[in-house]
């Protein structure tokens, strides 16, 4: 019994995978079995990694990446996103659990599950109310800026790894400090191993593939082979630490990793601990969701498809929650292996769920292997990931094109290095809602005048147009709210104070597309202050939506002037000895 038709177009728009699982075939299974190759491959030691870099046990990191990629399969409506642990997203929960103060290995691992589960809801729920539209206020270049920034902090934590030494800091200046006061105990084999990895893994990524596809290979085997140059590192240096017995001469290594499939686990439902983790997990959400969005949009451009942010906001929360329930932590979808996935093939989301079935074998069969795995290799492995997000170009850019978008990078960028990365978070959150405000409540608003021979309008101060000193047109380039309502009142007061016969301000609303309260009260305080002066009042080109609203007041009962369809109208009717 098949189900009715509406029903059916509903769980579809929830579960998406009811979409693209109707079209699934042997050539689609196909590519996204090899997809998952490529990205298991990938995925391993990045998963120990980052674990590592969030101060978690190395398995959390596997355990993340097996049910979050699953659920993603499910809900999530990007064909190539890959989630997992991303370096950003570890650093925010090593910051964010480091702030609780624990001590043992079980309440650090409860509390980054109670941080994912936290987070999971809380992008969860903005799905559900469809909040999507949210990130759009986060300003790309802050974004940029403190990935950026992030990078720098990531490859500096790491190189007491790659160095063999203890050092800590929540900041870049802390970290300089502690790697110099403990740079005497370097160990020489371990900085020796770290630094052969680091200068190997960036060959790979450039040099690996060409030499191969020169032996003959063909391109996908080159590409998947290129792809397992980490897998390569971490397999020669595990087995150079297991034959020389390096770990008794100082080689820090993994340990025991224990075997076996995720266990199923619950988050902390404790207030205060819920009160201390929620703002750290409300940022984590923020930058998580817009970096996958960016990832997923941009891939699905490639492809000429479409991703609905709101649904991907339920995937990643179903992602979120997968995590806590199965040993893991918070986890987004990761720009490096989601661009492997996309040009290794995977032609659905089911890709994902073939690579967690792929980590789950690993977790099952491979873990007693990695125990000699030295933890500089790890390191070697995040600072060449981290160090491709490290983009301080965006200041130049910035700089050339607005002071005002350079400052707030800047400021992103100085305060994520010098005081920590949930600082340079917060900033820049706040940064781009502020540079928004600022933006917006000073609208760009210019006189106009007509083009002659047309009926098209143009600002007096970049065109040859024909005015009348007693019409003053004013095109407002920006909806009216309340942060810039009074800004138009003092403009309109300003142009009408001096010697010129002024009868007649039209405000042009062509690019207005919302007025709200507090705008609504301006233009009534407009109205009323022209009326005094003997000028009249009108609007022209005012949107539908607009208008409707504008219907619903006594604005329009009160307004001195007219609302004319068109400027050209407006000119016609306001100054007949023009035409």
């Amino acid at each position: 019994m098949s189900l009715p038709s509406g029903l059916m177009r509903q769980l579809e728009r929830h579960v998406p995978m009811l979409t693209w699982a109707k079209e699934y075939n042997k050539d689609t299974l196909t590519s996204d079995a090899v997809a998952a190759v490529i990205v298991t491959i990938m995925l391993i030691p990045q998963s120990l990694a980052y674990a590592l870099l969030a101060g978690l046990p190395a398995e959390m990191g596997l355990y993340a990446s097996i049910l979050p990629l699953v659920a993603y399969a499910i809900f999530g409506t990007s064909r190539a996103l890959a989630v997992g642990p991303v370096a950003v997203v570890s650093l925010m929960t090593a910051a964010s659990i480091g702030n609780l103060g624990l001590s043992t290995p079980a309440e650090i691992a409860l509390a980054a599950g109670t941080l994912a589960f936290i987070s999971g809801v809380i992008l969860a729920i903005m799905g559900v109310l469809r909040l999507g539209f949210l990130a759009n206020f986060l300003s790309h270049p802050v974004i940029a800026g403190f990935i950026t920034a992030s990078g720098v902090l990531i490859a500096t934590s790491q190189l007491k790894h790659i160095l063999g030494i203890q050092a800590g800091g929540d900041n870049l200046i802390e970290l300089i400090h502690s790697l110099f006061e403990h740079q005497h105990a370097t160990n020489p084999i371990t900085l020796a191993i770290g630094l052969t990895t680091v200068a190997f893994l960036f060959w790979v990524r450039k040099g690996l593939k060409p030499l191969l596809l020169s032996f003959g290979l063909k391109p996908r085997l080159a590409d998947i082979l290129a792809k397992a140059g980490p897998v390569g590192a971490v397999v020669v240096t595990t087995l150079l630490v297991f034959l020389f017995d390096l770990e008794n001469k100082g080689v820090k290594i993994v340990g025991d990793v224990p075997t076996g499939l995720p266990p199923l686990t619950m988050p902390s439902f404790s207030p205060s601990m819920w009160s201390q983790l929620f703002i750290s997990a409300l940022l984590i959400s923020v930058i998580g969701f817009v970096e996958s969005v960016s990832v997923a949009s941009t891939l699905a451009a490639k492809k000429r498809q479409r991703i609905i942010p709101d649904q991907e906001l339920v995937g990643l929360g179903a992602s979120n929650i997968a995590s806590a329930i199965s040993g893991g932590y918070p986890v987004t979808g990761g720009f490096a292996r989601s661009v492997v996935n996309f040009d290794a093939g995977a032609e659905t989301p089911a890709a994902g769920a073939f690579t967690a079935i792929g980590i789950g074998l690993a977790a099952l069969l491979l873990t007693p292997l990695l125990f000699f795995l030295p933890k500089a290799t790890l390191a070697a492995t995040i600072i060449v990931a981290v160090l491709s997000l490290v983009d301080f170009s965006i200041l130049t850019k910035t700089w050339g094109y607005s002071k005002v978008d350079f400052t707030a990078v800047f400021a992103t960028i100085f305060l994520t290095l010098g005081m920590g990365v949930e600082v340079g978070v917060s900033a820049g959150v706040i940064l781009s809602i502020g540079l928004f405000l600022y933006k917006t409540s000073k609208p760009h608003v210019a006189e106009v005048g007509l083009v002659p021979t047309t009926q098209h309008f143009r600002n007096i101060n970049r065109h040859e147009v024909e005015t009348h000193p007693s019409v003053v047109t004013l095109r407002i380039d920006e909806s009216l709210y309340f942060a810039n309502a009074s800004f138009l009142q003092d403009l309109v007061y300003d142009r009408v104070a001096c010697d010129q016969p002024i009868r007649h301000v039209v405000l042009m609303c062509s690019a207005v597309n919302e007025i709200d309260m507090s705008a609504l009260e301006s233009l009534e305080a407009i109205n009323t202050r022209l009326k005094d002066l003997g000028i009249k009042l009108h609007m022209s080109e005012v949107k539908g939506p607009v208008m409707d609203r504008l219907k619903r007041s006594h604005f329009l009962d009160e307004m001195t002037g007219k609302v004319f369809l068109s400027q050209y109208d407006a000119y016609v009717e306001l100054q007949p000895k023009a035409i």
